[in-house]
């Protein structure tokens, strides 16, 4: 059974950082890609940041603030969030796939979210 758990979220001031963690388990890690999407109610989901199998490759949505990362050894990926605006509130969700892809359909495997909230 493929489990994906986020950790990390939270409420934090503008400015302020945070970083999200994906722990996967019942896959072969290391065979997948993992991607970041955020969602707000009444929004699509949207891609946030995308790693390749061996983090050789990454897609930053905003790469000024957002840095995506994954430990093989931990089966974990993380997402370091910089310099958060209020516009960042969203539920962050991880997800893994075959390889990066901007769009959720190309991931096979959901978390249930982790939920972001930046106060102004």
């Amino acid at each position: 059974q493929v489990q994906l758990v986020e950790s990390g979220g939270g409420l934090v001031q503008a400015g302020g950082s945070l970083r999200l963690s994906c722990a996967a388990s019942g896959l072969p890690f290391n065979v997948y890609a993992f991607g970041w999407f955020r969602q707000t109610p009444g929004k699509e989901r949207e891609i946030v940041a995308a790693i390749s199998q061996f983090g050789d490759s990454t897609y930053i949505e905003d790469p000024g603030r957002f840095t995506i990362s994954r430990d093989n050894a931990k089966n974990t990926v993380y997402l370091q969030m910089n310099r958060l605006k209020p516009d960042d509130t969203a539920v962050y969700y991880c997800a893994a796939g075959a390889g990066i892809a901007r769009r959720r359909e190309g991931y096979a495997h959901w978390g249930q979210g982790t939920q972001v909230t930046v106060s102004s």
